[in-house]
């Protein structure tokens, strides 16, 4: 089970692993091994909550696909476990950021000090222009 937070826990069965070749230059040994790890978990048939396949749809993010499924490649590193993990990782921060959602923010009306202050600094300004000025 991999745990995104304490009340959405995922399969590990959901998660599908291809194991690819990396691309770029990297010599004989990237051309004989599959290190590059790829994510792919279909947003609609997992068993995440409404809330979060709803979220996770409407996210503008270039690793969701049209048809609804997340794909996270990897291949920093030489290490095919490592990169693995790296998009494990990626894919739980992925799906936990939209597990949060953002407190309303409330409106406040400047100080009166605050509003002081910047008629101040505008008056000083446009004084200090005036003086760069011709004089007749």
């Amino acid at each position: 089970m991999i745990k995104i937070s304490q009340r959405v826990q995922i399969a590990d069965n959901e998660l599908e692993w291809q194991f690819i070749r990396s691309s770029g230059a990297g010599g004989q040994h990237l051309n004989k091994v599959s290190t590059a790890a790829q994510l792919i978990f279909d947003i609609r048939q997992s068993s995440l909550p409404e809330f979060y396949q709803q979220r996770l749809l409407a996210k503008a993010d270039h690793r969701i696909t049209k048809s609804g499924k997340i794909i996270i490649k990897c291949q920093a590193s030489r290490s095919q476990d490592a990169n693995r993990q790296t998009a494990l990782e990626q894919f739980i921060a992925l799906v936990a950021s939209v597990g949060h959602t953002a407190k309303k923010r409330v409106a406040t009306k400047p100080t009166k000090a605050s509003q002081r202050r910047r008629v101040d600094t505008k008056k000083q300004r446009g004084a200090t222009k005036a003086l760069r000025q011709k004089q007749f």
